[in-house]
Order: structure tokens, then C-alpha cells, then sequence
């Protein structure tokens, strides 16, 4: 046998444990990506009307540049759940053979992984756009403390999912080159 071919008999389990740990995360990212999705269809539905509000001035920008704010990011928040739902779901409905574990699951799952993050985070700077947009922030400090405490599942995200990123990351490229033959042997 090969060292390839004895790697592959004596790690069965492993292919079947890789499969469902990586279907389970799919599944999990997949429910939070439509979440988003829908959330941020309905808000980009619903955005505020900037001239209802007599305020002249909101903090860091005016009125027009929070709205744009508001626009591009929920649309850049709809659009990369959206992704990030095509992206999981392709691993979801993958057969799972050696051969996608080595070329194209992992990338799969890293693109969704990716397109989720950048939604989750397009999500939070949306909602601290209308937060500035309909409360007046001379009177209060109280769209400054929102705004603040927003930042927290960004954040958290980064925290919690940077190892599996992490793994995901070295073990796609480094799983590519594992039993391609080396330019430099040891023995001639």
C-alpha cells in the first residue's frame, strides 16, 4: 500500500466525524445567515425618513450621509447572507468524498464563514445608522451608549470563531500539498 492509500484505511472515522462536524456548522451558520437576511430585507424596506426629523445635525455625519450609510449596508448585508447561505448550503448537499475534503469543502466553508462575518458586521453598522438617525442625539448620550454596546457580537464573532477559522484556513492549504511528492528527499 502507499503511505496515501494507508492513510485513507486507517482514518475512515476521521472522513465521517470531519463530515458531520462540518454539516453541523453548516447548518448552524446557514439558520443565522437567513435570520439576517430576512432582518435586514425588512429594515432595507422600512429605512427611516430623513426629513420627518427637524434635527439639523446628527453626530460625525448629516442626516443624507447616515441614510446612505443605512442603504449600503443593508444591502451589503443582504447580499453577503445571501452568499453566505449559497455557500453553506453547498456544503450541506456535498457527497463528501476524500476528494472535496482535500480540494473545495473547506473553502467552502471558509467563504461562508467570511460572508457571514461581513453581514453580521453590515447588520450591526446598519442598525447604529438608524439608531442616529431617529433619536436626537443632542439631548441624550444614549445612541452613543447603543452605538457602543453594538460593536459586542462583532466583536464577540472575531473572539469566538477565530480558531475554527484558524483551523479551517491551515488545514485547506496545508491538507493540498500533504501527499504531493517534495522537491527536496532526504534519501536518493
Amino acid at each position: 500500500m502507499t503511505p496515501k492509500e494507508l492513510f485513507h484505511v486507517e482514518h475512515k472515522r476521521l472522513l465521517k466525524d470531519g463530515e458531520e462536524a462540518m454539516k453541523d456548522t453548516a447548518n448552524s451558520c446557514m439558520l443565522v445567515a437567513t435570520l439576517i437576511s430576512t432582518v435586514v430585507f425588512t429594515a432595507a424596506l422600512t429605512a427611516p425618513d430623513v426629513t420627518r426629523n427637524k434635527i439639523p445635525k446628527t453626530p460625525f455625519f448629516s442626516k443624507e450621509q447616515w441614510l446612505m450609510i443605512l442603504t449600503l449596508s443593508t444591502a451589503t448585508s443582504l447580499f453577503t447572507s445571501a452568499a453566505s447561505v449559497v455557500f453553506l448550503l453547498s456544503v450541506l448537499t456535498s457527497s463528501y468524498i476524500e476528494r472535496e475534503f482535500d480540494k473545495s469543502l473547506h473553502a467552502r466553508l471558509m467563504f461562508g464563514l467570511s460572508t457571514l462575518f461581513i453581514s453580521i458586521t453590515t447588520m450591526v453598522l446598519a442598525f447604529v445608522a438608524a439608531i442616529f438617525l431617529n433619536f436626537d442625539c443632542n439631548l441624550t448620550g444614549f445612541p452613543y451608549v447603543v452605538a457602543s454596546l453594538a460593536c459586542t457580537p462583532v466583536i464577540l464573532f472575531i473572539v469566538l470563531h477565530f480558531n475554527l477559522f484558524a483551523d479551517l484556513i491551515s488545514s485547506y492549504y496545508w491538507s493540498r500539498n500533504l501527499f504531493q511528492p517534495s522537491e527536496y528527499t532526504i534519501f536518493e
